[in-house]
């Protein structure tokens, strides 16, 4: 017999954001992204960080104040795209673990693409997140909250 108590592939991919997040330095927020294709391919990840060639060691990570983290980092939806190396994303999904802001939402539609599946949207009310929401539906990007029964998927490097 096979197993039966395998994950969904909507899980499996949140899963690889969810890892992806963890190599975030951010101390507040460590998001995500996960870029797969119509065939259920990863064609790419990314994490909220730096730039390349910007030391995490000589830019802020405040949230407050006149030199913020907030000039800098690049969100985890964008450097997944930029990751993929101009390869297409044309009808492909991103699974992210936080909604999309605005400026991620610009670069999400450019890219071509289809669908946003997200775990939260704990900034549903902002500004930014009202204005991401409706350029996706404008441009027809489909939003999906992931919906799991799953609370954590434990990983192992010791067998």
């Amino acid at each position: 017999m096979k197993r039966t108590d395998y994950i969904k592939w909507d899980e499996y991919f949140m899963g690889v954001a969810l890892l992806a997040a963890k190599r975030s330095k951010d101390p507040n927020t460590q998001v995500g992204a996960c870029i797969v294709s119509t065939d259920n391919i990863i064609l790419s990840t990314g994490y909220n960080g730096f730039p390349s060639g910007c030391s995490d060691d000589e830019y802020p990570w405040c949230r407050e104040g006149e030199d913020t983290k907030y000039s800098y980092v690049v969100h985890a939806e964008l450097n997944a795209i930029l990751n993929a190396g101009g390869r297409s994303l044309k009808g492909s999904k991103i699974y992210v673990a936080l909604f999309p802001c605005n400026e991620c939402a610009k670069a999400i539609i450019q890219s071509g693409i289809s669908e946003v599946i997200y775990l939260s949207d704990k900034y549903a009310d902002t500004p930014g997140t009202i204005a991401s929401k409706r350029m996706l539906c404008s441009a027809g990007v489909k939003l999906r909250q992931l919906d799991t029964d799953i609370e954590k998927i434990c990983l192992e490097f010791k067998c």
